[in-house]
Formats: structure tokens, C-alpha cells, sequence
């Protein structure tokens, strides 16, 4: 994420956007590009119009009039019109990151790169969020980076898990549900038993549930022994996906 917007060399490979080549044309790639990092900093007590318009003009929207029509509307889009005259030191942290997105629109970009954006919001904020970048999505192209799930299931139409730096899974999100749909079942069972069901059966979960341990394993087939039919979402794809990237690497040291 960093390489596609231009803060980081990459040691081999290629990136375009259109016609645009992202390594060899970085000024070109900046001006359709918005990026919201999982941390950045704000000045606390300046105004979200004030540093918003600072920004603005940072970004080269030089014209006064044409600059304040721009930041009120992003303030109104991204629903901080009402508090744009109130210290950021003030704003929630489901407004900072809505203030986040508001410097990245800046520009009308067509590439929206945000990493972590919903971390540390409480469901009230992380709803908010989630309408606001799938009305931007609907007009641009956005990269999210996340690990919670609950973000990719609301927001995403395509998707990849990405482990030690290896993409181990691609596609469309209700894809790849259906590829294990039918094949997940779940089972109470007593701490004592862990280790016994490990190595008769494929677990790819362990969790709890009223405080007794619960697991999930795949099979093909139905397993009997008391194992009951789990709902699949997209937590089961990724604990499969993990769990047959661990098994492939135990076989291949053996």
C-alpha cells in the first residue's frame, strides 16, 4: 500500500493504474490518489474547516472561492459540517478518522488507499464509516486494508488474505463462503479433549462459548460424534485458509 502511494520504492515489479506507470510517474499517480494511513497526525487546536483548507490548499486548489465550496462539501460528505468550526482536540475517534477521509477526497481522487480505518471505533462510528466509503466506492477504486472481518463483509466486492507477505486467497467474498458452505461443523467439548480432537479431526478454530471450549473443523463429510453444522462466514474462510497454509509447511519440513 505504501508502494502504491509512492512512499516506498518496491524491489521488483510493476504497478499501473490505467495508463498511468505509479513507479516511474509518482506526480501523475498523486493527483487521482487519496490515502488515509492507519495513524497520521492532526493539529488539535486548529478547526476541522481550518486545517481541512490548509490542506486544500497544499494540494494546489489555489482559487479562494473554488476552495471553500470544495471543503464544505467534503465536510457535508463526510458529515462534519456541523462541527467544522469546533478544535480537532474535541472530535471523537470516529470523526478523526472521518476527517481522515475528508483530506484524502481533496482532490476527487480515483484511487482511495485507507488502512485500518475502523480500528479502536466504537459500532456507531464504524457503521458511519461504513456507508461514507461505500458511497465513495461506488465512483472510485478503494484499497482497504483491514483485519477485521466485519469490514470486508460490508464493504467489499473483492478480497484477498495475505499472509507473510504471501497472497494465499483472492476472489469474491460470497465466492469463497460458498466454497466451504456445508463443510464446517462445530462442537462443545471439555478442555480435556482438545488435544484428542486436534489430531483425529481438522480443526481450523478454537474459541469459547459460556465459558466452555468450542471448536470448528472441516470436514467433507458428515462426522457424527455430536459435531453439528456451523454457519460460515468470512472468519471460517480465513482460519481455513491458515490452517491449510500451516499443514502444507508441516508437510514440506517433514
Amino acid at each position: 500500500m505504501r508502494i502504491i502511494a509512492t512512499l516506498q520504492d518496491p524491489d521488483e515489479g510493476k504497478i499501473t493504474l490505467n495508463d498511468i506507470d505509479v513507479l516511474s510517474q509518482k506526480m501523475e499517480i498523486r493527483k487521482v490518489l487519496g490515502y488515509l494511513p492507519q495513524q497520521f497526525g492532526l493539529y488539535p487546536k486548529i478547526s476541522a474547516y481550518n486545517l481541512l483548507n490548509h490542506f486544500a490548499v497544499l494540494k494546489g486548489l489555489t482559487q479562494k472561492k473554488q476552495r471553500r465550496e470544495t471543503v464544505n462539501a467534503i465536510l457535508q460528505k463526510t458529515n462534519l459540517y456541523e462541527v467544522r468550526n469546533q478544535n480537532l482536540s474535541g472530535f471523537s475517534g470516529g470523526m478523526k478518522q472521518r476527517f481522515g477521509i475528508a483530506q484524502a477526497l481533496l482532490t476527487n481522487p480515483k484511487l482511495l488507499i485507507v488502512d485500518e480505518p475502523t480500528a479502536g471505533l466504537d459500532p456507531k462510528e464504524r457503521n458511519q464509516f461504513y456507508y461514507l466509503l461505500s458511497e465513495i466506492g461506488e465512483h472510485a477504486i478503494v484499497i482497504l486494508s483491514t483485519h477485521i472481518v466485519d469490514d470486508v463483509k460490508e464493504l467489499c466486492t473483492r478480497m484477498a488474505i495475505i499472509n507473510q507477505g504471501q497472497v494465499i486467497l483472492e476472489g469474491q467474498p460470497l465466492s469463497l463462503i460458498d466454497q466451504i458452505n456445508g463443510q464446517v461443523y462445530q462442537k462443545s467439548i471439555h478442555k480435556s479433549e482438545i488435544i484428542k480432537y486436534r489430531k483425529e479431526y481438522n480443526v481450523i478454530n478454537e474459541q469459547h462459548f459460556l465459558g466452555q471450549p468450542l471448536i470448528q473443523i472441516l470436514s467433507e463429510s458428515e462426522p457424527g460424534a455430536g459435531f453439528l453444522p456451523s454457519q460460515v462466514g468470512l472468519e471460517e474462510v480465513y482460519f481455513t485458509q491458515l490452517c491449510n497454509k500451516l499443514s502444507k509447511s508441516i508437510q514440506h519440513v517433514v
